[in-house]
């Protein structure tokens, strides 16, 4: 698993890598093994020719790696993608932003109880702005996933997502 996670984030120079992980023991496990292998890399660095970076060095270089930490505006998820950063940062790796999805607040409801369910968002959504990210992206709840680029970029200039169409799947 070690081997194909730094080939995967070596293969970040030339292109966009995205790692999907749970903020679960395995991320742990990962980190603590990468971790383990700069390391012994670094110990023996001097009988080694030329510059070596190990994988942690790329994660931990903010103009290589952008992580982003992506949850749900309800407590469980932003207390792990919490407990996720506090691993990352004692890894020595800065979270670049935080992608809250499928936000009721930001889909800005009508209906009383969607109205409810969006301000209960709000603790959660000051909490992370103010304790946790240094930028944070709120992403409203649509009624289709945004599926290809049409819908990614109607999404991003707030437009409503229509029902996805056969080209962009």
């Amino acid at each position: 698993m070690f081997h194909a996670f730094s080939k995967r984030v070596s293969e970040a120079g030339r292109g966009f890598v995205v790692l999907d992980t749970a903020p679960t023991g395995h991320t742990l496990l990962l980190l603590d093994q990468t971790g383990a292998y700069h390391r012994e890399v670094a110990r023996n660095a001097t009988r080694m020719p030329g510059r070596v970076t190990t994988p942690l060095m790329r994660l931990q270089d903010p103009a290589y790696t952008k992580i982003l930490l992506a949850t749900l505006p309800e407590t469980t998820p932003v207390l792990e993608a919490a407990a996720l950063q506090a691993d990352l940062r004692r890894a020595g790796i800065e979270p670049y932003a935080w992608v809250i999805n499928q936000s009721l607040a930001a889909a800005e409801p009508r209906d009383p109880l969607l109205v409810a369910r969006a301000r209960a968002e709000a603790p959660l959504l000051a909490a992370v702005a103010r304790r946790q990210a240094a930028r944070a992206f709120l992403v409203p709840m649509v009624p289709y996933d945004p599926v290809g680029p049409r819908a990614l970029q109607a999404l991003a200039r707030g437009q409503s997502i229509l029902e996805p169409s056969a080209a962009d799947a």
